[in-house]
């Protein structure tokens, strides 16, 4: 009689043992995630007015901040005075130098404009020489302007101040006008250079006197 060879059927994976093990996974992944984002550090709250300045002292009137950048550059656009020391070391160097004479009649101008602003020179006449003088160096700066008118106007006012308070100056001044006439307002040949240089040299010394208090 033949033997029957029975083999046992093989059973197969619960279906639940897969699910549990998927939802093990997910679980693991999440836990993982989840623990990453608590440790991102989360930033502070910015305090309100956080970087705004600080206002002055109200109660002192005194800044805390540095001062304000148009004010610096106010002060330092203000031009230096020209005392006549400047302006006569200045005459006495090469007139031969490239804006000799254009420098000159700028720091003269300068002097003069200082002297007529004096409380003791304040009349008409001089404010009116005064005038003349800086319209006739307003466009100093200009290349090709002539010289001459501004020379012309400087001694017209130095002479607007002797005549007010100055009679011991009146020989000198009427010596400087004479110089005045006389330049060509330019400064090509030495003898333009030379006249312009005698003229600076005496306004100098004008200006120096002036500068001083009138005799009483």
């Amino acid at each position: 009689m033949a033997e029957i060879n029975i083999q046992r059927k093989k059973s197969s994976p619960s279906p639940w043992l897969l699910i549990l093990l998927v939802l093990a996974v997910i679980g693991a992944a999440a836990y993982y995630l989840l623990r990453a984002d608590s440790n991102v550090p989360v930033p502070e709250p910015v305090p309100a007015g956080a970087g705004v300045p600080t206002p002055p002292d109200s109660t002192t009137g005194a800044e805390t901040g540095p001062p304000a950048a148009d004010a610096v550059g106010d002060m330092a656009a203000e031009p230096a005075p020209v005392t006549p020391e400047v302006l006569t070391a200045f005459a006495q160097g090469d007139p031969a130098r490239p804006q000799y004479g254009r420098e000159g009649l700028r720091l003269l101008t300068s002097a003069l404009v200082s002297l007529a602003d004096r409380d003791d020179l304040r009349e008409p006449d001089i404010a009116t020489r005064r005038d003349e003088l800086t319209s006739a160096t307003a466009r100093l700066a200009e290349e090709g302007s002539s010289l001459r008118p501004g020379y012309v106007a400087a001694a017209a006012l130095m002479q607007a101040m002797q005549q007010k308070a100055y009679p011991a100056l009146e020989a000198d001044i009427n010596q400087l006008t004479t110089q005045a006439t006389a330049l060509s307002g330019r400064t090509a040949t030495p003898q333009d250079q030379q006249q312009l240089r005698d003229y600076l040299t005496r306004a100098a010394t004008i200006v120096t006197a002036l500068s001083q208090p009138p005799a009483r």
